[in-house]
């Protein structure tokens, strides 16, 4: 009953494989002029670091490219379904589908499981890739685009507040009491945010209920002298969990990474609502790619030379660019907390598959 949905082999084969190579070649030519415009604005910070050259340009690339294609991949999908289909109504295939007896849905069917593919794609190129590329690429540009630390699984750049007074770590390794603290620097302030001193040292172990720090030193601001302390301890009631989890970057994490970082940091009893956000939409996000056929549609349909086909591509492309608004927006929304994680991931992929039905039921009608 379920192949009887599909029309036959042949064509499926043939839409499907006019859909992916438009949908990629769109991809392609996307990356390529993003890519070069991206590097146009980032070479020269690139090359400001004493020591990078032409190699670390294209390692540059190579960690920016997986973040251009998944931010437009669903876009190319877009794009390339009306391409596919205007060409379709143009060559009156589409009215030839439909005289031979196939529905709206049956025509768009090898879409939808070419998209569906695409989707299950764009899920695996995320979590394996693009989540590596992003952390990776998060942690040089931290360090200005020098040195890469040695570890490349430690936190770097950490804040944290300790009463009055800033804690600052520029290398976080290990979890628990096992954490280990690399550059820190601890801002003295008094009760009305002035800065009375900085204590530096270059290593940190958990201690008590504080920090072990050697060997310190102390630079005092109103005296402007410099103490060597040695051993000293600093940030009493600052617990582990607020250095190793205080810098969880949802993008830059897999699925399931990001799922134990949640627990975590439930565990400790902080804020995840916009991490689960995150989460749900590393589902819903992939699977956006399965609207865009259903958005798409309506440049199939209609008599070419009725004059209106450009219309319907523009009303198409309106459509699923209203969708990326509205998903962004939402994701948006809830990482202020407005609305709850399931719902800004969720709402705007089922309110867009409720409107693209509505349309293709509308003309088909």
């Amino acid at each position: 009953m379920l192949s009887s949905f599909f029309p036959s082999r042949t064509i499926a084969l043939y839409m499907g494989r006019l859909f992916l190579t438009r949908t990629f070649g769109i991809l392609f030519g996307l990356v390529l002029i993003l890519q070069t415009l991206d590097l146009l604005s980032e070479s020269g910070r690139v090359l400001a670091a004493p020591g990078n050259g032409d190699a670390e340009i294209w390692r540059y690339v190579s960690l920016r490219v997986p973040q251009i294609v998944s931010t437009f991949l669903p876009f190319s999908v877009l794009l390339g379904t009306i391409l596919t289909l205007i060409t379709m109504n143009a060559n009156s295939e589409v009215v030839a589908l439909k005289a031979g007896g196939l529905s709206a849905h049956q025509v768009l069917a090898p879409l939808l499981v070419a998209s569906l593919g695409v989707a299950v794609l764009t899920f695996a190129f995320n979590d394996r890739i693009v989540s590596r590329a992003t952390a990776e690429l998060s942690t040089w540009q931290d360090v200005n685009y020098g040195p890469m630390p040695v570890d490349r699984g430690d936190r770097s750049n950490v804040w944290v507040r300790s009463g009055d007074d800033l804690i600052q770590a520029d290398r976080i390794a290990g979890r628990g009491n096992d954490a280990r603290l690399g550059g820190v620097t601890v801002y003295e302030r008094n009760a009305g945010g002035g800065l009375r001193g900085m204590i530096a040292a270059p290593h940190g172990v958990r201690d008590g209920d504080g920090w072990r720090i050697w060997p310190a030193r102390r630079f005092d601001v109103a005296s402007g002298a410099v103490t060597q302390l040695g051993q000293t301890i600093v940030g009493r009631g600052v617990t582990p969990d607020q250095f190793t989890l205080s810098n969880v970057d949802g993008d830059a994490l897999s699925f399931t990474g990001l799922r134990a970082a949640i627990a975590d940091l439930a565990e400790a009893g902080r804020p995840t609502k916009s991490l689960e956000g995150v989460l749900w939409h590393k589902l819903s996000g992939p699977l956006s790619s399965m609207l865009m056929p259903l958005l798409g549609a309506v440049a199939a349909f209609g008599i070419a030379r009725s004059g209106a086909l450009f219309i319907r591509a523009v009303i198409g492309m309106a459509l699923g660019f209203a969708y990326f608004v509205a998903d962004r927006f939402a994701l948006a929304m809830g990482n202020l907390g407005a609305y709850p994680p399931f719902l800004a991931a969720w709402a705007p992929f089922l309110l867009f598959l409720l409107i693209g039905e509505a349309v293709l039921l509308r003309t088909e009608e």
